[in-house]
């Protein structure tokens, strides 16, 4: 911005003392730039932790996010693209050890955290205050939390148990343990019925919570089994592994799968849906890839961690963000906004590469946009169809 001209001084005769004054803008003199105005990023910038986090959160209806660590503290953030934009609105460190999971209430007001202490901690957003404890909830380590409803939330432990609580109660109504390792992961379908649990066993767990009973679980499948998350408008339910394999079940046929898909990663440890077709899942080899379900395919990377196994992932509520925690100590945030208008093909020919392409600015690969590379496929298959000998394309599937 150019620098103001400067005015000449401006003289007033005496005779003139009972007019009234000219206005003159005082910074017309000031020849000295202002405070520059903060730069706007494509996303928040990183939050940096003195530990491991754990556990993310958004807020329902607020630039609110939360995070759980390792040492059992939970700090709450608001976040802005501005840069310097995030800041720490509070933490608490109610909890003596890791606090694993943490959930907003519907509403907002209140956010709901479990931990490696066996107890459940709800405090007030506002505020940070400790609102309601529940000192001994299970009798092993709790690990999963999910919200059902503005009184009703499920908790899983270390051990396979499942509890259902009813806050108006203040205690448990629903106990059952159907699973010998874990509870990993839980999900419940859109007319708050069935409730699905992915466990360490290997299988996953359907529980009639309406009935308040156990329906079944599935064959065992090979490695634990980390993750779920409901596609297809509900009528398919994926699951991720520690093996890199996603399962798919039909909705009611839980029994068994219906299609897996192996995924070149050394493991599923989390994932998102961000579209009914295209879920984020994150690995212990730092990337998060967006993968489509049915026809199965590895969109691309939507960023990384570098190096290090990312614990959680979390979608903002307008889709806009995905944000992940991984063992660097860091939250990072990442635009899936476009993610949203890809389509997959089925009979479109798989692009042999052996990197993947760049779904955001700040992925590997640097790559503003998916369609820039797939406006490039038809030209690179048909180099390849007319020089097949001098193609230093190796054959091998992009992850």
């Amino acid at each position: 911005m150019a620098a103001p001209m400067e005015a000449a001084p401006i003289r007033k005769n005496v005779e003139e003392t009972d007019d009234p004054e000219p206005q003159v803008n005082s910074e017309e003199l000031d020849d000295t730039a202002g405070p520059a105005e903060p730069r706007v990023r494509e996303t928040p910038e990183d939050i940096l932790f003195e530990a491991a986090v754990n556990t993310i959160a958004f807020h329902p209806n607020r630039d609110i996010i939360a995070a759980g660590d390792l040492d059992g503290d939970v700090f709450v953030y608001s976040y802005s693209c501005l840069e310097n934009g995030n800041k720490e609105l509070w933490s608490s460190g109610h909890h003596l050890k890791s606090c694993r999971e943490a959930a907003f209430s519907f509403d907002g007001e209140q956010l709901f955290t479990v931990s490696k202490d066996k107890s459940i901690h709800i405090l007030n957003v506002e505020e940070g205050k400790l609102v309601k404890r529940i000192s001994k909830a299970h009798d092993s380590p709790l690990n999963s939390l999910l919200l059902i409803d503005e009184n009703i939330f499920a908790t899983g432990d270390d051990n396979g148990m499942l509890k259902l609580w009813d806050l108006r109660k203040g205690v448990a109504f629903m106990e059952m343990k159907n699973h010998e390792e874990y509870i990993s992961d839980m999900v419940i379908d859109q007319n708050k019925k069935m409730l699905l649990t992915t466990s360490g066993d290997g299988t996953m767990g359907v529980f009639n919570i309406k009935r308040r009973r156990f329906e079944l679980v599935s064959e065992y499948q090979s490695g634990d089994l980390t993750s779920i998350a409901l596609m297809k408008r509900g009528r398919k339910v994926a699951c991720g592994s520690s093996e890199g394999t996603i399962y798919l079940f039909n909705w009611n046929g839980f029994g068994a799968t219906s299609d897996r898909f192996a995924v070149k990663a050394e493991s599923i440890d989390c994932m998102v849906p961000i579209t009914d077709n295209i879920v984020c899942t994150g690995s212990m080899d730092g990337v998060i890839r967006a993968i489509n379900i049915l026809p199965n395919r590895v969109v691309g990377s939507v960023g990384q961690h570098p190096g290090e196994p990312i614990e959680q992932l979390a979608k903002s509520p307008d889709g806009r963000y995905l944000a992940s925690c991984a063992h660097d100590q860091k939250v990072k945030f990442w635009d899936v906004s476009s993610l949203s208008s890809i389509i997959v093909d089925d009979y479109r020919k798989r692009k042999k590469n052996k990197q993947l392409s760049a779904l955001s600015k700040k992925a590997f690969g640097g790559a503003d946009d998916f369609f820039s590379d797939l406006q490039e496929e038809k030209k690179e298959e048909a180099q390849e169809e007319n020089d097949e000998n001098e193609s230093d394309i190796e054959d091998t599937d992009s992850d």
